[in-house]
């Protein structure tokens, strides 16, 4: 037993001669080449120099290029603008937009938003600088005293030059994209304007002296760079518009000295870093390699000593270490990934809004200016006011997609079935999509064809977002002149009590690829071509067209070919009306045919609503059908004049929810509670813009007997009264 043991221990320490051996090797060989990782890092550090003002000169010239955009922005605006100069005066000013004038084109004298007269004197656009293509002028001291530029744009109507557009920005509003500190506040840093050789900026904590009256040859003997061959180079680079970068010793200590292009040589980043602040991460480094190569020797030995004493143990620890290494990696991969998607989400929905919104909206402010012009004429006016009613009910059906959308992403979208008109359904499309068409001067063709019943049942409002998608991709993805048919079908019917369609949405516009078509119903996917990639989109509405389809039972494809057109084709099965679904119409609160017309003729009612507009539009509404109302501002107001009048003066009230000093739902418990015969009888109608389901029942459980949505339909004012009033 004792041979066994000594042998063992010989094996173990024969095994650790070699590597204790390798150990000495491997660390005087780390010890060798720390000199050279000096070096290497030296050079990196100089790397990473040039890459951190690389950063900088791109920081400086997204900014110009942004202003200049926004630039563009103003002078569009100011074109598409009846009276620019009114537009103009408008402007206020901001920390970057100090002043913003207008000249009209062959005039020498404009105005600017401070309302001071302008001329271009003064301003020297002669070194031919641009951003993203509009001139920029020399710097110079502006009136608040702050160096500044002015850029130039023009302003462009029916492609003719009308104006010009100056806005003039000050250098200060760089400063906060730039960095407070640099190499630990020991590098310098300016910004000079090249054509006049200024420090125009400094940005805090950065630079020994403020900039503005300074200039090149300052910061040439203030740092003692008076060489004049260096000066003649430093010259000719700035001249070509290149980076210099040269080592020269500033108050005895060597340093590297750096001049960056900004947008051409428009501008320059100087300043310098000393060398010992570039190598001190080197030196960093080497200090660390010898103490970890201290540490891993006084570490061997003693796992040698300690290695068979805690093989298991350190076993385990080396799993669990792994384990938590897995999970705050997984940890911060979901992190970015939330992260993505969240700013991918935010981008997706601005998009999408605005390829939504302004459909509608287009045929609301289309017909608003019919009505207008044909305000004498009382057909036109009923035509116009019914289209922009239809397209101002798709719109709100768009906003309550906008605050359901969690549910539309995660799959919880519920169907809301009503009886609906076809006929009805096919004009409010036509109504809404024409305009955008014949902008584009496409031919819109609409038949409807072999349907057998006219009224069905389903979710209008999802069929009409089904209609839209579909139409609006065709108008978008298709030429001017082109052609665009919406075909609805009626097929065989697999059941007597569905009626069964087939939608067909056909352009000739630019077609799809065979690999687009592929990923076409996944989100945010969109084709990219040379074409499309000028066409607005988010990529989004084929996804949710396919979940609304699908959603409904029914089923989507498409055919497609380059340059020759699209094919979209939607089949659905929607239920044909009977008796049972015109009582359940009335259950679930839909307006009936049986009601009176003349319900709400003579009656007094009690309003409590905030908002004078809303009050004046439902007080013109009642009087429309005859009938008188009070207005009450509050809550407590609205409880006041309750409490106040002889029973039976008001006939019902009509409650808002959102209100000051009481709200609606805390007034209608107020009123329920009074001492009064009629305080628990007199019906209180909730009229409200809050119109999720939640929000029916706080209605209820305050003692409501009716919640309706703004705004307000007459139609279902009169339903639900008819139910109260005597």
């Amino acid at each position: 037993m004792g041979k066994k043991k000594r042998n063992k221990a010989q094996k173990k320490f024969v095994l650790i001669i070699p590597v204790l051996a390798f150990f000495c090797i491997l660390g005087a060989v780390v010890f060798f080449i720390s000199q050279r990782i000096s070096t290497e890092m030296s050079d990196s550090a100089i790397s990473n120099l040039s890459e951190s003002l690389d950063l900088l000169s791109n920081t400086i010239e997204t900014i110009l290029k942004r202003e200049a955009e926004f630039q563009k922005l103003i002078s569009q605006e100011l074109a598409s603008s009846e009276d620019p100069e009114d537009l103009i005066l408008s402007y206020d000013q901001n920390d970057t937009m100090v002043k913003i004038s207008f000249i009209r084109s062959g005039e020498t004298e404009g105005i600017s938003n401070t309302g001071a007269a302008f001329t271009e004197e003064g301003l020297d656009f002669s070194t031919g600088k641009t951003v993203n293509g509009l001139p920029m002028s020399l710097s110079y001291i502006n009136s608040m005293g702050t160096w500044a530029y002015t850029m130039k744009c023009p302003v462009i109507k029916d492609t003719e030059e009308i104006a010009a557009l100056y806005v003039e920005y000050i250098y200060d509003s760089f400063e906060e994209a730039l960095p407070e500190s640099f190499y630990n506040d020991n590098a310098m840093l300016y910004l000079m304007d090249t054509a006049s050789e200024r420090l125009v900026l400094k940005p805090k904590g950065i630079g020994e002296r403020d900039a503005g009256h300074l200039n090149l040859d300052d910061f040439y003997h203030a740092n003692k760079i008076l060489e004049d061959n260096i000066q003649a180079d430093i010259a000719e680079s700035i001249k070509n518009g290149k980076d210099v970068m040269f080592y020269h010793d500033i108050q005895n200590e060597e340093s590297l000295i750096y001049m960056w292009s900004v947008n051409d040589g428009a501008a320059y980043l100087i300043g310098y870093v000393p060398v010992q602040a570039i190598q001190q991460e080197g030196d960093a480094v080497n200090q660390n390699i010898l103490i970890v190569v201290a540490v891993m020797l006084a570490a061997f030995f003693g796992c040698c000593i300690l290695y068979f004493l805690f093989e298991r143990q350190q076993d385990k620890i080396r799993k669990d270490r792994e384990a938590e290494r897995e999970i705050y990696n997984s940890q911060l991969k979901d992190a970015l990934q939330t992260a993505q998607a969240a700013n991918n989400s935010k981008t997706t929905f601005l998009s999408n809004m605005s390829h939504d919104i302004r459909t509608p909206m287009n045929a609301i402010l289309g017909f608003a200016t019919l009505l207008a012009k044909d305000a004498e004429h009382p057909e036109k006016v009923r035509e116009y006011t019914k289209k922009i009613t239809a397209s101002g009910q798709h719109l709100l059906g768009l906003i309550n997609d906008v605050l359901d959308i969690s549910k539309i992403e995660s799959g919880k979208t519920v169907l809301t079935t009503s009886e609906f008109s076809l006929n009805d359904l096919v004009s409010s499309i036509d109504t809404i999509i024409r305009p955008a068409a014949k902008a584009k001067h496409q031919t819109l063709d609409i038949s409807v064809r072999e349907i057998k019943h006219e009224n069905l049942i389903g979710d209008e409002t999802r069929l009409n977002q089904i209609l839209l998608n579909l139409l609006s991709n065709a108008v978008k993805y298709t030429q001017e002149g082109g052609n665009i048919y919406l075909r609805i079908i009626g097929l065989k019917q697999h059941s007597s009590q569905y009626e069964h369609i087939r939608i067909e949405v056909e352009d000739n516009g630019y077609g799809m690829t065979p690999e687009y078509l592929k990923t076409i119903f996944d989100a945010f996917t969109r084709a990219e071509n040379s074409t499309t990639n000028k066409v607005q989109g988010t990529g989004l509405g084929m996804a949710i067209t396919k979940n609304i389809v699908e959603l409904m039972g029914g089923t989507i494809e498409v055919s497609s070919e380059i340059d020759v057109g699209s094919l979209f084709t939607v089949e659905l099965e929607l239920r044909i009306p009977d008796i049972k679904t015109e009582e359940l119409q009335v259950r679930d609160d839909h307006p009936v045919a049986n009601i009176k017309e003349d319900i709400l003729k003579g009656r007094h009612f009690l309003v409590a609503e905030d908002n004078e507009i809303n009050a004046e539009i439902l007080s013109e509404l009642l009087d429309m059908e005859e009938a008188s109302c009070e207005i009450a501002e509050n809550g407590k107001l609205a409880v006041e004049r309750f409490k106040d009048a002889q029973p039976g003066r008001f006939d019902a009230i009509l409650m808002d929810v959102q209100m000051p000093v009481m709200n609606g739902y805390e007034a209608s418990r107020t009123i329920r509670a009074l001492e009064r015969e009629d305080a628990g009888t007199i019906p209180i109608i909730a009229m409200t813009a809050n119109a999720f389901a939640e929000d029916v029942k706080d209605a209820m459980d305050a003692g409501m007997n009716v919640h309706i949505a703004k705004p307000i339909d007459m139609n279902l004012l009169k339903e639900a009264l008819s139910r109260y009033l005597k």
